[in-house]
């Protein structure tokens, strides 16, 4: 009997992220419009770029679901009137929605949608199940806060309900990314799509100034008095100085940085338990990102459904894309965490084009995007985690003009002339 596997639910931020996922086995894509999504600084989709998506997607099997997941001011509330009655009418498969009040107004403008409870609804127990069960919600995201117990109970108290659990990706610093430091330091309120990530930005802390209790002194230099120090934190991109004042009182302040999410491990979990989707974050990532985790995923949920289960492969491309620690999260029983880091800068392989069409007889066009010499060997990467190799030697580049060259940069459109059946249109190259 054939096993029953997860959907495997990625980021789609534009057009171009939409392809790298379903070209690398995605088989439904989350993505938002213009506005009214959680990631206003993705370029979204526009009603015509809607439907295109949804085409290309049915065409290969695939789901696609909106997200209208702001948790919306009164201000907000016709704007988001006027895009259900739109999607009612529009191919998509569901919506995904946080706010209690954006789910009402569905029921009235778009009732025949499924939709879908986005984790900024922050759903961590069996009453909040229950409550979202009772008014018509059939797929919940679980808080990124729960651990496998946590999980493994609501599945088994709600058979009914399909669960999705975000396994890869950043995490936010607060409860399922209801944060307010972006809104505070920038005005750009993350729970209406606009978060800028502070918590991603470097920072330096610089000594201002200091009082002692026990007397009136500044706090130069030390002198065994219990006291108060304040520091300014600086972010590295702005020049407008402090942003931020510290006042510490213990030996020790802290800064954090969330690592990334990454469950890629726990597969089998997944699937022995009936888990119904698995979501990827990142409608902010490059298209190449998104097709470095689908295609890591993919494999291994195929991989698990056929019995050769190798988690060391998928993580290796997935650390060949991190750019912080990827942790098991709150995943694992009993407060324990499994972190590594990204590979080191010489072990990395960096995507240096993407295969945009055959235009003749072993030739393609290629979009570069990193630069690319002449001597280098160059994987393919196809999906299932395949890497068919271009030895040197075996293919020659071309600028946009047509001219022979030995370099490309990045930005450049150029043409790759290989005899090779193992190139396609759509597929990266490292």
């Amino acid at each position: 009997m054939p096993i029953s596997l997860p959907e495997l639910l990625c980021p789609a931020g534009d057009m171009d992220r939409l392809d790298a996922a379903l070209t690398y086995g995605a088989t439904a894509c989350y993505l938002g419009g213009k506005s009214l999504s959680l990631r206003a600084g993705t370029g979204g989709f526009d009603w015509p770029e809607l439907e295109t998506a949804c085409s290309k997607a049915h065409a290969q099997g695939a789901s696609i679901y909106y997200t209208l997941n702001v948790l919306p001011h009164e201000t907000h509330l016709p704007g988001i009137a006027e895009s259900l009655e739109r999607l009612a009418d529009s191919a998509v498969d569901g919506l995904i929605i946080a706010d209690p009040g954006v789910l009402r107004m569905a029921r009235r403008y778009a009732p025949d949608k499924p939709v879908h409870l986005s984790t900024q609804a922050n759903t961590a127990n069996s009453e909040a199940v229950g409550f979202w069960y009772d008014l018509g919600i059939r797929r919940v995201n679980l808080a990124r806060e729960l651990g496998v117990r946590a999980m493994r109970d609501l599945l088994r108290t709600y058979p009914d309900m399909e669960f999705e659990i975000f396994v890869h990706g950043a995490m936010c610093l607060a409860l399922s990314g209801r944060c307010l430091l972006s809104a505070w330091l920038n005005r750009r309120p993350a729970n209406l799509g606009e978060c800028t990530h502070p918590c991603r930005f470097e920072y330096r802390a610089t000594e201002l100034s200091g009082r002692c209790h026990d007397c009136a002194d500044g706090l130069g230099e030390p002198h065994g008095h219990a006291g108060e120090m304040r520091l300014g934190v600086e972010e590295r991109s702005r020049d407008e100085g402090t942003m931020w004042e510290i006042t510490r009182e213990e030996p020790y302040s802290a800064f954090w940085a969330p690592e990334d999410l990454c469950l890629v491990r726990y597969m089998p979990w997944f699937v022995r338990n009936g888990i119904a989707s698995l979501k990827i974050e990142g409608r902010m990532k490059t298209p190449s990102y998104v097709a470095h985790v689908t295609d890591a995923y993919r494999t291994a949920l195929d991989d698990v459904a056929a019995g050769r289960f190798r988690p060391d492969r998928y993580l290796f491309e997935l650390r060949n894309t991190a750019s912080r620690n990827l942790s098991t999260g709150f995943f694992l029983p009993g407060g324990k965490r499994i972190s590594l880091p990204p590979l080191p800068a010489e072990e990395r392989r960096p995507i240096v084009a993407q295969v945009r069409e055959q235009v003749g007889n072993a030739a393609w066009r290629i979009s570069v995007r990193s630069p690319w010499e002449l001597q280098r060997p160059i994987q393919i990467m196809q999906p299932g985690l395949r890497r068919p190799e271009l030895a040197a030697g075996t293919y020659g580049l071309e600028n946009h003009r047509g001219e022979a060259c030995t370099l490309l940069h990045p930005g450049m459109d150029g043409l790759l002339r290989c005899d090779s059946d193992q190139l396609a249109e759509g597929l990266f190259l490292r």
